[in-house]
C-alpha cells in the first residue's frame, strides 16, 4: 500500500478516504450509518453555574456554549463548510433536526443526545472533534451538558452562522464586547496602573512588536476586545467572566499566563486588572484622523469623474457611412473604414487563404491546422468556407482551452501561493478546468463574473452546480500569499489588497490598490472607496487553505480544514477502510517496536552505567526502525488526506460581517475611522442599493460590477477580446482604463462593440465571431512604405499585425507537429499528490513537478504552474507573470530563445521524433518529405528554391555527420559510454497511453547523459532532424502573420 502513495499519481484521485462525520454518520461511505444510540461514559463532574433567567441564559450561552460550537464543531458542521453528515450545529433548530441519523441534541436528555455522546466516547474512529488527540475540555463537556438540560437556550436571532439552507447568507456578526466610553480619570488609571502591565508581562508573545500567539494581541484595544482564537478575553464590567482573568488566576500550569514566568501573576497585578474590567476595561481611543485630501485632488476628483472619458455612460453610435464602401463586409468595418479615411490611411489587400487558416486557428484554438485541413480549405472556393471554418474552431474543445488561459492571465493562476514560502495549492486544477468549461459553454461574461466573485452566494438547483460554483471562487482564493507573514492582521489585509486589486483590474481596469495608503494620486480613488471594499473582503473568509505562520524549513502551513468543500465528496467512492486500517496497525507497530527498542536502551544504561555504547550494526538497527516508522506514518497521513485533499476546493465563503476602518498611511495598526461597506464613486450609477447590513456585500458587488449599465466593465472586456485578434487594444492599456493609462485610438468603434457585447447576451463567442468575420480580420500584413510614418504601430486597422506565438502555442505546435499531442482533457494535476510543505527552488518537490511537466504530452494549459517555478519548455518565450493581473503578456526578442531552439532536450527530441515519422514513409522521395515537414511545422507548402536549399543543406551534414560518426548498425561504444544504455531508436519506450514520457524516456537518457541525446542512427536521420529543429527555430514558425 505505501509503495502504491509514494507513486500515487493524478488519474488515481478516484479513490479518496473521507472524514468520520458527526450527526450522520458513517465513519466512511462504505459502512452503515450508526442508528443505536450507545452508553457514553460520564465525565469527572465540573461545577458550573445553571442559568435560569433568559438574562443569564443568554450570557451562558455566549460565554460557555457559542465558542465550543464555534471552534470545535464549525468547521465540519455549517451553511458555510460541509454541513458533513447532514448535520449543522449553527443553529437550534438544525441541531433538534440532526443528521442522517437523527437528532444531535435531545432536549433535556443530555445522555440521549449523540452531540454528548460523541464528545465523551474513547472510541477515536468515532470521537468528536475528528482529528483533535485530546477530547474536549472536562469543563466544556459539563457546559454542553448543563446547556442541553436546561432546554438549549438559543438567543433569538444570534445563530453562529448562517442557517439560511440554499441562499448561503453570510455569519452574522459576532458578538464582541468593547468598553464604555472613559472618563480621564479612568484612562489616567489605564496608562499608570494597567497598561505597564500588559506589556512587562503580556508584549513578549501578544504585540505587534513580536508575535500574536493564539491570535490575540493586547497592545490595541480593537484587539484585545475582539479577542484571539478562543474569542474575546475581556468582558467589561465581568472580570469573573473574562478569559484574561481565567488565565492568569489559573492554578494549571499549561494554561496559565504568562506562560514564561514560573509563577502566577502576582496578586496585586491580578487586582489591577480586575478592578480596570470591573469599572468598564477604559481604553483609550486610537482612532486616528484621516489625512485631509489635497486641495489639487479636492478639485481634480469631480471635474475628472464628471469628464474623463471611460468614466462616462456608453455612447450607442452608429455605423458611419463611408464613401466609397465596397470594401466593409460588417458594421465593425465601416467604423474601422471611417478611421483610416479620416487619417489619409487605406487597407492593404487581403491574406491569402493558407495565411488565413493559420491565423484564425491559431487565434481561436492556440494550434497550427493540420496538413489536410489547409488542404481542405484551400479547395474550398465558397463565400461559407470561411465562416464554417470559424463556427468549427468555435465549437471546439480547443477554444476553451485557448481562451480560458487568456482569462487565467488575468486571474493570476497559479498552483502555489508564490511570495515567502512557496507552498502548493494541490486544487487550483479544479479552478483551471472551470474557467474552460465556462468559455466552451459560453457562459455569459456577466454570469462568469458573478460566479467567480460570488459563486458560493448564488441558489445552485443540484449538488453538481453547487460545487461548480463554489470551484469558481477560486478566482479570490488563489492569488500570491505571503504565508510567512508573522502577523495575521496584516496577512488578511496583504490577501486582501490582492483580491481588491485584482478585481478591480480584471473587471474594470482600475488601479484602485493605489488608494490603500492616501488618496489615488491621479484617478478619483479616494481611500474611503478602498476601505469601502475592503469591508466586503474582510467580511470573507479565503478558504485556500492556508494560514499565517512563523517556522522553519519545512513546516506544513496547510490547513485542509479551512477549505471549501464539494458535495461530490459524500458521494464518492472512498479508500477501503481496511488498507486504512492496515496502514494505521504497521504504523503504530512501527512505533511500538521502535518505542520498545529506546526502552531497551534506556533500561541497560540505568541498570549498569558503564553498559557499552551501542555497536555500528545496533545503531544501523535503530536508524531503520526510525526510517521505517516515519515512512509508515507520512504514508498512513498521505493515505488519511486524500479524501480531504481530494475534495477540497481553494474558495472563499462569508465570514464576520462588519465594515472595517481606513488604514492610516495603510499601516495595519492604526485605524481610522470606520468606512461603510460598498462601491467604487468613481463610476456614478443611478440606484446604486447599500449593502444590507448582514450581507458581506460580494454579491452586490459582483451585480454592481455587472450591470449593463456600468461603464467600464463591458468596455474593458471587449478591448481585451479585440488585443487578442488584433495584437493591441483599441485602448493599448488594458488593464488601466484610468489617466494614467491610453486613450482610445477609435472611441465610437469601442462603445458599440461594447453596446453590442451587452445586447447579445455578455456572449463571448458571438463577440469573437463577430471580429473574425470582419474585413479588417483577413487583411494580409505588408507594410506599405508610405504608412510608416503615418502609422508605424497599426492603431488603425489598416494591415494585420504579425504576432508571436505565446510560450503554450510554442510548444504544443511542436507536439502538434511531431505527432505528439495528446488532445484529451487530463484529470488533476501533478500538485495534486504533494506533500505539503515549503516548495524549495532546488529541492526535489521542485524536480519532481518541472520533470512531471517535461514528461506530459498534453496541452501547456494542464502543465503544473507553481508561482516562481514554469515549467522549462515554457520559460523562454515570455510566460505570464503569476502575481499579477496580466491583460497583455511581454513580447520579447532574446538570444535566450534561439539558444532553447538550438539547445533544448524537448525541441532536440521531437526534431527527431518527426523526423523518424518522415523518415519512416518509405513511400515518398525526399521532396515529398521536406514540403510534409513544411506543411506540418510551417503551415504552407515551400518553393522550389526552398526545396533546393533544404537538399543541398542535408547532403552538407549528412557528410560532415557521416566523417565524424562512422556508420554502424550495433550501438558504438562511444554511444554506450555516452548514454549509458544499447538503445538506439529514439522512439523506444518514450510514449505511454496516458500522455506522460516514460521513466526511460530521451529526458531521463539526457539527465543521466550529461544533457547529451542518444545518437542517431544514420547521417541520413541527424541531418533531417537538424534540417526539422532549424524550422523550429525559424520566424515562420514562431510569427503568425
Amino acid at each position: 500500500m505505501h509503495t502504491y502513495l509514494r507513486r500515487f499519481r493524478p488519474g488515481y484521485f478516484g479513490l479518496v478516504a473521507s472524514t468520520a462525520l458527526l450527526g450522520g454518520l458513517a465513519l466512511t461511505h462504505l459502512m452503515q450509518p450508526l442508528t443505536v444510540a450507545y452508553a457514553a461514559p460520564q465525565a469527572a463532574p465540573v461545577p458550573v453555574a445553571s442559568p435560569a433567567t433568559s438574562v443569564e441564559q443568554t450570557a451562558f450561552f455566549e460565554q460557555n456554549i457559542r465558542p465550543v460550537l464555534t471552534n470545535s464543531c464549525y468547521d465540519c458542521h455549517s451553511t458555510q463548510t460541509r454541513a458533513a453528515g447532514g448535520l449543522r450545529v449553527d443553529d437550534r433548530d438544525a441541531l433538534l433536526k440532526g443528521g442522517r441519523t437523527g437528532p444531535a441534541i435531545v432536549l433535556g436528555k443530555p445522555e440521549d443526545s449523540l452531540l454528548l455522546q460523541r464528545i465523551q466516547t474513547d472510541d477515536l474512529k468515532k470521537r468528536m472533534p475528528k482529528g483533535e488527540d485530546d477530547p474536549l475540555p472536562a469543563k466544556d463537556i459539563a457546559n454542553l451538558r448543563t446547556w442541553i438540560q436546561q432546554g438549549a437556550f438559543w438567543p433569538e436571532g444570534k445563530p453562529v452562522a448562517s442557517a439560511a439552507p440554499e441562499a448561503a447568507k453570510p455569519v452574522r456578526t459576532s458578538a464582541v464586547a468593547y468598553p464604555r466610553p472613559a472618563t480621564p480619570e479612568q484612562l489616567a488609571y489605564f496608562e499608570k496602573n494597567v497598561r505597564p502591565i500588559l506589556v512587562n508581562r503580556c508584549y513578549n508573545c501578544h504585540s505587534d512588536a513580536f508575535k500574536e500567539a493564539g491570535g490575540l494581541r493586547v497592545d490595541v484595544g480593537i484587539s484585545i476586545f475582539s479577542g484571539g482564537n478562543e474569542g474575546p478575553v475581556i468582558i467589561p464590567g465581568h472580570p469573573e467572566k473574562s478569559l484574561l482573568i481565567e488565565r492568569v488566576k489559573t492554578a494549571d500550569t499549561k494554561k496559565r499566563m504568562p506562560q514564561e514566568s514560573t509563577e502566577s501573576l502576582p496578586a496585586e497585578e491580578v487586582a489591577i486588572l480586575e478592578r480596570w474590567i470591573k469599572d468598564g476595561a477604559a481604553w483609550p481611543d486610537e482612532t486616528e484622523k484621516l489625512p485631509q485630501t489635497p486641495a489639487r485632488l479636492a478639485v481634480a476628483y469631480p471635474r475628472l469623474r464628471q469628464s474623463f472619458w471611460s468614466w462616462q455612460a456608453l455612447t450607442d453610435p452608429q455605423p458611419p457611412v463611408v464613401a466609397n464602401n465596397t470594401w466593409s463586409l460588417t458594421s465593425v468595418d465601416r467604423f474601422l473604414l471611417a478611421k483610416m479615411q479620416e487619417k489619409k490611411l487605406a487597407p492593404v489587400k487581403d491574406a491569402d487563404a493558407v495565411t488565413l487558416i493559420r491565423r484564425v486557428s491559431y487565434d481561436l484554438t492556440g494550434l497550427p491546422p493540420t496538413p489536410a485541413e489547409v488542404k481542405a480549405f484551400e479547395r474550398d472556393h465558397s463565400e461559407q468556407a470561411y465562416t464554417k471554418l470559424v463556427d468549427r474552431l468555435l465549437a471546439s474543445q480547443q477554444f476553451g482551452e485557448r481562451w480560458g488561459r487568456h482569462w487565467l492571465d488575468v486571474a493570476r493562476y497559479a498552483e502555489s501561493s508564490g511570495p515567502s514560502r512557496n507552498m502548493p495549492y494541490p486544487n487550483a486544477w479544479r479552478y483551471r478546468d472551470y474557467v474552460i468549461d465556462a468559455v466552451n459553454r459560453d457562459v455569459p461574461y456577466n454570469r462568469f463574473l458573478q460566479e467567480q466573485l460570488a459563486g458560493d452566494l448564488l441558489p445552485s438547483a443540484t449538488p453538481a452546480e453547487h460545487d461548480r460554483l463554489l470551484t469558481a471562487t477560486g478566482f479570490l482564493a488563489l492569488g500570491p500569499k505571503d504565508v510567512n507573514q508573522r502577523f495575521k492582521a496584516r496577512f488578511k489585509m496583504d490577501n486582501v489588497d490582492d483580491q481588491i486589486d485584482t478585481v478591480a483590474r480584471s473587471t474594470m481596469a482600475l488601479t484602485v490598490s493605489c488608494a490603500r495608503c492616501h488618496d489615488h494620486k491621479f484617478d478619483p480613488i479616494p481611500a474611503t472607496d478602498y476601505y469601502a471594499l475592503a469591508g466586503i473582503f474582510t467580511s470573507t473568509v479565503d478558504a485556500s487553505g492556508l494560514g499565517s505562520r512563523m517556522g522553519g524549513a519545512g513546516l506544513d502551513y496547510y490547513e485542509p480544514k479551512q477549505l471549501g468543500y464539494l458535495h461530490a465528496a459524500e458521494l464518492a467512492p472512498a479508500i477501503p477502510q481496511k488498507q486504512l486500517d492496515d496502514l494505521k496497525a504497521a504504523r503504530d507497530a512501527a512505533k511500538k517496536e521502535l518505542d520498545a527498542a529506546r526502552e531497551k536502551d534506556a533500561a541497560a544504561a540505568k541498570a549498569n552505567p558503564a553498559h557499552a555504547p551501542l555497536s555500528d550494526v545496533e545503531k544501523q538497527k535503530r536508524l531503520e526502525l526510525q526510517r521505517k516508522f516515519v515512512q509508515l506514518r507520512e504514508d498512513y497521513q498521505l493515505a488519511a488526506d486524500l479524501g480531504e485533499r481530494g475534495y477540497g476546493v481553494h474558495s472563499v465563503r462569508d465570514g464576520v460581517v462588519a465594515d472595517t476602518t481606513v488604514r492610516i498611511r495603510g499601516v495595519e495598526e492604526r485605524h481610522g475611522p470606520a468606512v461603510p461597506r460598498g462601491f467604487l464613486t468613481v463610476v456614478n450609477l443611478p440606484d446604486t442599493p447599500r449593502i444590507p447590513a448582514d450581507h458581506s456585500g460580494r454579491l452586490e458587488l459582483a451585480q454592481w460590477i455587472t450591470r449593463a449599465d456600468n461603464p467600464l466593465t463591458s468596455r474593458v472586456y471587449v478591448n481585451r477580446v479585440w488585443a487578442h485578434l488584433f495584437g493591441a487594444g483599441i485602448v493599448l492599456s488594458l488593464d488601466n482604463f484610468g489617466t494614467t493609462g491610453d486613450q482610445p485610438s477609435n472611441p465610437e468603434l469601442l462603445d458599440y462593440l461594447a453596446q453590442d457585447f451587452v445586447r447579445n447576451g455578455w456572449s463571448t463567442k458571438k463577440l469573437v465571431r463577430e471580429l473574425v468575420l470582419t474585413r479588417a480580420y483577413r487583411l494580409g500584413s505588408e507594410v506599405p512604405a508610405e504608412y510608416r510614418d503615418i502609422d508605424p504601430a497599426d492603431r488603425y486597422v489598416w494591415r494585420h499585425a504579425p504576432r508571436r506565438l505565446e510560450a503554450e502555442e510554442v510548444r504544443d505546435s511542436i507536439l502538434a507537429s511531431s505527432g505528439q499531442l495528446d488532445l484529451k482533457q487530463p484529470q488533476g494535476s501533478p500538485t495534486m499528490a504533494l506533500r505539503m510543505i515549503e516548495i524549495r527552488d532546488d529541492g526535489p518537490v521542485v524536480d519532481s513537478v518541472l520533470s512531471a511537466a517535461d514528461r506530459s504530452r498534453y496541452r501547456s494549459i494542464y502543465l503544473p504552474l507553481l508561482r516562481d517555478e514554469i515549467p522549462r519548455p515554457l520559460a523562454a518565450f515570455d510566460p505570464v507573470t503569476q502575481t499579477l493581473v496580466t491583460g497583455k503578456r511581454d513580447e520579447t526578442t532574446v538570444p535566450t530563445q534561439a539558444l532553447f531552439m538550438l539547445n533544448s532536450p524537448f525541441v532536440r527530441q521531437q526534431s527527431r521524433l518527426l523526423a523518424d515519422r518522415l523518415l519512416a514513409n518509405r513511400q515518398s522521395s525526399d521532396a515529398g518529405r521536406i514540403r510534409e515537414a513544411y506543411q506540418r511545422v510551417l503551415g504552407h507548402a515551400p518553393t522550389a528554391q526552398d526545396t533546393a536549399r533544404v537538399n543541398a543543406f542535408l547532403a552538407r551534414y549528412s557528410a560532415t555527420w557521416g566523417k565524424a560518426h562512422p556508420a554502424s548498425t550495433a550501438p558504438s561504444q562511444a554511444h554506450i559510454a555516452l548514454t549509458g544504455t544499447t538503445k538506439t531508436s529514439i522512439t523506444d519506450g518514450i510514449i505511454r497511453e496516458d500522455g506522460l514520457a516514460q521513466d526511460d524516456s530521451v529526458e531521463t537518457a539526457i539527465k543521466e547523459s550529461g544533457n547529451t541525446l542518444p545518437l542517431p542512427q544514420s547521417a541520413r536521420e541527424a541531418a533531417w532532424t537538424a534540417f526539422v529543429q532549424s524550422l523550429y527555430g525559424s520566424a515562420a514558425f514562431q510569427f503568425v502573420r
